[in-house]
């Protein structure tokens, strides 16, 4: 998978992507990751790019050619992207679906923005997507890039040593993660349920699952309309609302 990373702050970029599990994923090869400086696409002195907004208002609105030559210089030297995602707060939301798409593509760009946003011509023109990670307010498209390229790049095939712990992750199933334990068996007067120290696989695998519906219920019940389920689950699940409609009544 290609991986290209658009910004005026490369540095935070390359920091993000040069540890960890992205780091030995793009160290092997599995993933190429690639970040281009927006300054390097302007043509004057300064290496400006942004400018005032027509029509005013505060601050300042990135401009549209570096963007404009930047993407053109990837097409040449990286060849075409499957998808253009503009970062924004005005985009889709990202989810773990979105990821799963977009694992599935063999290059994709994300264009970082900052100062006030960026020219419209960069979306109506470059733009496949445009996508946010959350309902605030961040300083530029740095953070949210780092955070789609390490959702998505560990479902990429190696990227992960152990396949069964992407597959088990929160929202993989559209449900949050059961409780993670390690030694000692208790501490501050706490103790790990005794299931996960039975060494009867069967039964720790029916109480993660129940946990992790438990926990879900409790935190994001609105996760369970679209959660991928079982019959037993679905069975659960059906038990638990009736069961709230009776105690509500």
């Amino acid at each position: 998978m290609k991986v290209d990373v658009v910004t005026i702050f490369p540095r935070m970029i390359e920091a993000g992507v040069a540890e960890g599990v992205l780091g030995r994923a793009r160290d092997r090869g599995v993933v190429d990751i690639a970040v281009h400086n927006l300054r390097d696409f302007t043509h004057d002195r300064h290496h400006v790019v942004d400018d005032v907004p027509f029509g005013g208002g505060p601050g300042m609105v990135m401009k549209p050619e570096p963007f404009f030559a930047a993407l053109a210089s990837i097409r040449e030297s990286r060849g075409a992207p499957d998808a253009v995602i503009l970062l924004s707060p005005a985009g889709e939301p990202f989810s773990q679906a979105m990821a799963r798409r977009l694992s599935g593509s063999s290059h994709f760009v994300l264009l970082c923005g900052r100062y006030e946003g960026i020219d419209e011509r960069v979306r109506e023109a470059l733009a496949t997507h445009e996508v946010s990670i959350g309902d605030y307010v961040l300083s530029g498209g740095e953070v949210p890039a780092l955070a789609i390229v390490d959702a998505v790049a560990r479902l990429v095939p190696g990227v992960v040593g152990d396949e069964q712990s992407v597959e088990g992750d929160s929202f993989s199933r559209g449900l949050l993660d059961y409780p993670h334990y390690t030694r000692p068996a208790e501490f501050a007067g706490r103790k790990v349920p005794e299931v996960l120290l039975s060494g009867h696989h069967g039964e720790i695998r029916r109480w993660r699952r129940q946990a992790a519906l438990d926990r879900t219920a409790e935190r994001r019940p609105d996760l369970l309309d679209e959660a991928i389920l079982d019959a037993d689950e679905e069975a659960w699940i059906r038990e638990r609302r009736s069961r709230r409609v009776g105690e509500a009544n």
